[in-house]
């Protein structure tokens, strides 16, 4: 993260209640408190928020340019077969999803959402904070709002982002190394609040790169 965008990140985290709170901890599937999550969404109302996949040794963002691709860290051939899986795996518990799924235009992101769920809709309000320029404001803004938005009645609406701006949002409980690469928020739109961090598909050794 370059240097302004820590600067506005640590004054967002100053005046965010949740910063006081504890880091989460990410969960699977398989655990008890993975499948209490799971369990929930089966019911429907609540909002996934994703996690870019897996990008470990690709370069570093350089442009930072949308529509760059070259310029971008993109997901690797890892995160590529993490995305499939994560889109089967939602399929495979009966977890029900609202359309259209959303995505950030970072190629990470959307490269992500297109391997998980296949048709996807671009929106800027999932950019990364280091592609929000003048508009960072309105991204956290974006976020915010995404994130307290009920999808319709017995499903759960899919956006597919960046960690920071979540960081921006909910502050500590998802900082620092607890929010990995394919990982999910699970957020009940009311407040917004964060039920859990479940991953569907960890891959050994994964889930955060080496960029600064």
């Amino acid at each position: 993260m370059r240097a302004d965008r820590r600067a506005v990140l640590a004054l967002l985290l100053a005046a965010t209640p949740a910063a006081a709170q504890p880091r989460m901890v990410p969960t699977t599937a398989d655990t008890a408190a993975g499948a209490a999550l799971v369990a929930r969404l089966r019911q429907g109302g609540l909002v996934l928020f994703f996690r870019h996949a897996d990008t470990r040794g690709e370069n570093c963002d350089i442009s930072f340019r949308i529509g760059d691709r070259p310029g971008q860290r993109n997901i690797s051939s890892s995160g590529r077969a993490q995305s499939v899986l994560i889109g089967q795996r939602l399929r495979d518990l009966g977890i029900p999803l609202a359309q259209p799924i959303l995505a950030g235009p970072v190629y990470r992101a959307r490269d992500t959402a297109e391997h998980a769920f296949g048709a996807v809709e671009v929106t800027d309000s999932l950019l990364a904070d280091d592609y929000a320029g003048d508009r960072l404001a309105w991204v956290v803004a974006e976020h915010r709002r995404l994130f307290g938005e009920a999808p319709p009645h017995g499903s759960n609406r899919v956006l597919v982002g960046h960690r920071t701006p979540a960081i921006m949002v909910f502050g500590d409980p998802v900082a620092g190394r607890t929010f990995p690469e394919g990982a999910a928020l699970v957020i009940d739109p009311r407040g917004p609040a964060i039920l859990g961090i479940l991953e569907l598909a960890p891959l050994p050794g994964g889930g955060f790169h080496s960029c600064g």
